[in-house]
């Protein structure tokens, strides 16, 4: 890995207001295009590290972006998280980068996607949606609001935050150090470690438009042309067969891969998996 690829390049964007903090590794000649890679609620652009290496050594210039309210991008000052403010921002994004991107979105970063592609398209060279359906499963939503909403608090220590963390997540193996988790966790005043992101994504009604978030997923499906790639964890409570099934009807021309050795948070679970994959899936849109 070269010293370029290895530090990305800061970028910043502003949308609405406020200002989106990203990072981008560039392609020094003859890039075979742009990947625009969109995070999970309650994550951070860092979860996308390894693959934007990856995808630039294979010559795709890479951008992962903090969504607003988290890391380091700004919180909004009236709360809102909808997904119609995710999709603005993304807009933005896109005509900062300045060409159609191969639109990658992890979680509330592909429904994300799959809106803006849906409603404004087209924007994308090409489309991957990890381990995001329009039917998700209620059990394992809950799961997730449950997680995210359990620690209002913050944790007295990084152990502390790990073992939380693994109780969410129980097959995925213990990392060897816990430096990863400071860049989700900042260390606030009160001396207890805090998630990097706003209490208020959580709020009712805004994260991401809980009452027709189906509806419009569904309808936003079917204008989908773009080539796509839809990305399930074997292990997933998020998306399940019939809600894999009823996204390759809405989307036929949609190709479907299953990681076997991740859950929801397929990137993080299985990286060079998922990697592999992807890099596989834009090869072919070239």
């Amino acid at each position: 890995m070269s010293a370029a690829l290895d530090r990305p390049q800061s970028m910043r964007v502003r949308s609405d207001g406020i200002t989106l903090t990203g990072d981008h590794w560039p392609v020094q000649a003859d890039a075979h295009g742009s990947v625009l890679l969109l995070h999970g609620g309650g994550q951070r652009r860092h979860s996308w590290r390894r693959t934007g290496e990856w995808l630039a050594e294979a010559g795709w210039s890479s951008y992962a972006f903090d969504a607003r309210g988290h890391g380091e991008s700004d919180r909004s000052p009236t709360g809102d998280y909808s997904v119609s403010a995710l999709v603005g921002d993304v807009l933005k994004i896109i005509e900062q980068i300045g060409e159609a991107p191969v639109l990658v979105g992890a979680s509330m970063g592909g429904m994300t996607s799959l809106i803006a592609e849906g409603e404004h398209g087209p924007l994308a060279r090409a489309l991957v949606l990890v381990d995001i359906v329009a039917k998700v499963e209620a059990e394992g939503a809950r799961r997730i609001q449950t997680f995210m909403s359990s620690a209002p608090n913050g944790f007295a220590s990084l152990q502390e935050a790990s073992d939380a963390i693994a109780a969410y997540n129980p097959h995925r193996p213990r990392p060897k150090s816990l430096d990863g988790l400071r860049k989700n966790l900042v260390l606030r005043p009160d001396g207890r470690w805090h998630w990097h992101w706003d209490p208020k994504v959580m709020s009712r009604g805004t994260e991401p438009e809980r009452e027709i978030g189906r509806e419009r997923a569904v309808a936003a499906a079917r204008n989908i042309t773009a080539p796509t790639l839809l990305v399930r964890g074997a292990q997933s409570d998020i998306v399940s067969d019939e809600g894999l099934q009823e996204m390759q009807e809405l989307i036929p021309h949609a190709q479907a891969v299953e990681v076997q050795a991740a859950g929801h948070m397929i990137a993080g679970d299985d990286n060079d998996v998922f990697t592999t994959e992807l890099l596989r899936f834009i090869e072919s849109t070239r």
